[in-house]
């Protein structure tokens, strides 16, 4: 079986987490390192944004005065609280076998074991597929700026409701998908993060992710079952996740030229705001 790196940083900074991300699609580029996946979190909780994410969609005063942390992803898709969950990432190169090409078709694949560890922590996930009007109109959104608002293609839900947050970037010809699975949300803070026009809309909007976006921990209690830890999170997904790729998955931790880049990513982009507010 291939041996893919697994790799989990624990808790960094908002600033780290993306520039090690970045470090390990670069690394995996120039060929010094295999596929890897990676298990984070966020110290302090964090509101990331998308690549095209507008940043005067964030109210900065309320994000300092919650102590909230806040960078752009260079992913696309909107704002994710980053708080009570598990965030992973995959980096593969392009041209790894089985990995196809289309962007959503590469989705399919790479959450095949995300979609696998929901139902191994007792809950009924499936894949959306926009297949037709009817599944359009049922995952419509009214269009709020938070990522969880509505599913797209090959995104997991439970009870029509998204569970699991990913995005996708394709650079130097490899492949980095990462993602929010969320044990716990807190949709008010969320809001409060967010500019909107008027409270009205704030509401409305709040009201309508409510409908369309669940945490685990949720899910469970509404099923009458026990919580689950993080830890039974990180077991249940890291098995998943090897099985869906068809890997068995090394621990290992990042090398010197990763933790170099790291530096230099935290530097001269991540931790900037000229490219957090860039847009």
């Amino acid at each position: 079986m291939t041996a893919w790196r697994f790799i989990h940083t624990g808790d960094r900074s908002p600033a780290e987490n993306m520039a090690i991300d970045e470090a390990i699609l670069t690394a995996h580029s120039e060929g010094l390192v295999p596929p890897t996946v990676r298990f984070y979190g966020w110290n302090p909780a964090t509101l990331s944004i998308g690549y095209f994410q507008k940043a005067a969609e964030v109210d900065q005063e309320a994000v300092a005065r919650e102590g909230i942390g806040f960078v752009r992803r260079p992913t696309g898709g909107r704002a994710v609280l980053h708080d009570k969950e598990l965030t992973y990432s995959i980096i593969v190169a392009e041209d790894y076998p089985g990995i196809p090409r289309q962007v959503t078709e590469a989705y399919r694949v790479l959450s095949e074991g995300l979609l696998q560890g929901f139902r191994a922590l007792g809950l009924e996930a499936e894949m959306v597929q926009l297949a037709n009007d009817e599944e359009k109109e049922k995952y419509a959104s009214a269009g709020s700026a938070a990522c969880f608002d509505s599913p797209s293609w090959y995104e997991l839900v439970v009870e029509g409701r998204k569970v699991a947050g990913s995005a996708q970037v394709r650079q130097k010809n490899v492949v980095l998908q990462h993602g929010s699975i969320l044990l716990d949300m807190d949709t008010d803070q969320l809001f409060r993060l967010l500019r909107f026009s008027s409270e009205k809309l704030a509401d409305r909007m709040k009201q309508s992710f409510l409908k369309k976006a669940v945490a685990i921990n949720d899910l469970l209690r509404g099923q009458g079952k026990e919580i689950v830890t993080i830890t039974q999170v990180e077991e249940a997904f890291r098995r998943e996740i090897a099985l869906g790729l068809g890997v068995e998955l090394a621990e290992a931790e990042l090398t010197a030229y990763e933790l170099e880049l790291t530096d230099r990513f935290v530097r001269e982009k991540y931790g900037a705001e000229a490219w957090n507010l860039r847009r």
